[in-house]
C-alpha cells in the first residue's frame, strides 16, 4: 500500500469503501492492491458481489461519507486513512491495518514508545491503585499509556498517565461516551491525549466491536500488561492480538485465592513476562521490536498478481471448492489454499468475492469462516 496524502474526494471513496457493509480490514486491503484507488474498488463491488452469488450490492453512499467528515471537522476530529503519512506507524504495520481511524486530541502516538495497560473491569482496590502507580511511573520515564478507557483497570490506567500521555482506544465512536461514568475521562483525554476508534464517530458500541477495539489497544503498543484478568475476559484477547502481531505480553501475578487473577496467572503459565514494577517494563520494552516491521502476513504471494480477468478466471476455477471447505468453525487462509491446490491469489480473489456476497468472513487475524 502506497503512503501518499489523499485530497478530500480521495478520502471520501476511501471512508465509503470501508464503510461498506461486508468490506472487512482484509477484503479492503486485497481491494485497493488490486485496484489501486478507492474509487475504483467501489465501481467493481457489484460485480464482484455478484460473482460470489449476491445479485444486489449497494455501497455507501458519497452523501453519508461527506456527512461523517463534517461530523469529524464539526467535533474537531479528524479522519486517518491508512496510507496516509500520519496514521501510527504502530497501526501501519499490522496486516491488515485498520482501513480508516476517527481521532480527536493534541497527542502524537508515534512521538514515545507506547505501552498498553488492560485488565479486570471488576478490580480490586488493591489492582486499580497498581494500574495507576504503573501508569504514572511509565508515563514519567517517557512511555505512552495506551488503554480502553472500560472500567477498572483501564480507567485507573488513563487517569494515572494523563498528565503525561494516554491513548484510548475505543469500541464505539469517538463522540459517544462509554461507559457514562467516565465522562470526565474522555474529555480529559481529548483535550490532552488521543482518543481512536475505527467506528463512525456517533457510533454506539455493541458487544461485537470491543475484539476490535483490543485489537487496536494492542496494535498501538510495543507491549501489552495484563492486570487482574478473569479466565474469560477482553484482556486475555488483547494478549492473544499482540502475540499475533509481534508485540511484547507482560503480566502482574495475583493471588491464586482471586479469580481475578487467574487470567494474568494462566498468561504467566505460558510464557508472559512476570512484571511488578515499571523498572521491568520498561526493560522489555527496550527489547521490543519497534513498529515498521510488519506483523507476520496470513501467507505471502508467491507470484506478482495477474491481470483482472485472469485473475477472474482463476477465481472461478477454485471459489466452489474453496466454499466446499468453509464451515462456521474458522479455517487460516494458508490452510484454504493448501486443501484446494490452488494458487494464493486465485484463494483471495475468491474469498473477497465471497465475502461481499455475504457468504464467508475474513477475520483480521487471518482466519476464515462461513457466515452465520
Amino acid at each position: 500500500m502506497t503512503r501518499r496524502e489523499l485530497s478530500f474526494a480521495e478520502r471520501t471513496d476511501w471512508l465509503r469503501l470501508a464503510r461498506t457493509s461486508r468490506v472487512g480490514p482484509v477484503t479492503f486491503r486485497e481491494l485497493i492492491d488490486r485496484f489501486s484507488t478507492a474509487g475504483a474498488a467501489l465501481d467493481a463491488l457489484p460485480r464482484l458481489a455478484s460473482r460470489g452469488g449476491k445479485t444486489k450490492f449497494t455501497a455507501v453512499p458519497r452523501e453519508q461519507a461527506e456527512a461523517e467528515l463534517d461530523h469529524h471537522d464539526r467535533i474537531g476530529a479528524r479522519l486517518l486513512c491508512a496510507c496516509e503519512p500520519d496514521f501510527p506507524k504502530a497501526l501501519a504495520a499490522l496486516d491488515p491495518p485498520p482501513p480508516v481511524l476517527s481521532v480527536m486530541g493534541p497527542l502524537d502516538p508515534d512521538a514515545r514508545p507506547a505501552c498498553a495497560i488492560v485488565g479486570s473491569r471488576g478490580a480490586s482496590g488493591v489492582g486499580l491503585r497498581f494500574a495507576g502507580s504503573l501508569a504514572r511511573d511509565l508515563g514519567e520515564r517517557g512511555v505512552t499509556v495506551v488503554s480502553g478507557l472500560a472500567r477498572g483497570i483501564d480507567g485507573a490506567a488513563h487517569a494515572g498517565a494523563l498528565e503525561t500521555g494516554t491513548v484510548a482506544a475505543l469500541a464505539g465512536g469517538i463522540a459517544t461516551i462509554y461507559p457514562p461514568e467516565h465522562a470526565e475521562l474522555h474529555s480529559a483525554i481529548a483535550r490532552q491525549g488521543l482518543l481512536v476508534s475505527e467506528s463512525p464517530p456517533g457510533y454506539s458500541p455493541s458487544a461485537r466491536d470491543f475484539p476490535r477495539r483490543n485489537r487496536l489497544i494492542s496494535g498501538l503498543s510495543l507491549g501489552v500488561v495484563v492486570i487482574e484478568a478473569a479466565e474469560r475476559s477482553g484482556s486475555l484477547i488483547t494478549a492473544r492480538y499482540a502475540l499475533e502481531q509481534g508485540r511484547e505480553v507482560m503480566a502482574v501475578p495475583g493471588s491464586p485465592l482471586d479469580p481475578r487473577a487467574k487470567g494474568a496467572n494462566r498468561l504467566l503459565r505460558q510464557g508472559a513476562a512476570l512484571v511488578e514494577s515499571a523498572d521491568h517494563v520498561i526493560e522489555i520494552l527496550e527489547g521490543a521490536p519497534r513498529p515498521g516491521l510488519s506483523e507476520p502476513s496470513g501467507f505471502s504471494y508467491e507470484d506478482e498478481r495477474p491481470d483482472g480477468d485472469a485473475l477472474e478466471r482463476e477465481a472461478d476455477q477454485v471459489r466452489e471448492r474453496v466454499l466446499e471447505l468453509l464451515s462456521p468453525s474458522p479455517i487460516s487462509k494458508d490452510e484454504l489454499a493448501r486443501l484446494s491446490g490452488a494458487p494464493v491469489r486465485a484463494v483471495m480473489a475468491a474469498l473477497v468475492e465471497l465475502e461481499l456476497a455475504g457468504r464467508c468472513e475474513m477475520e483480521a487475524g487471518g482466519m476464515v469462516r462461513l457466515s452465520a
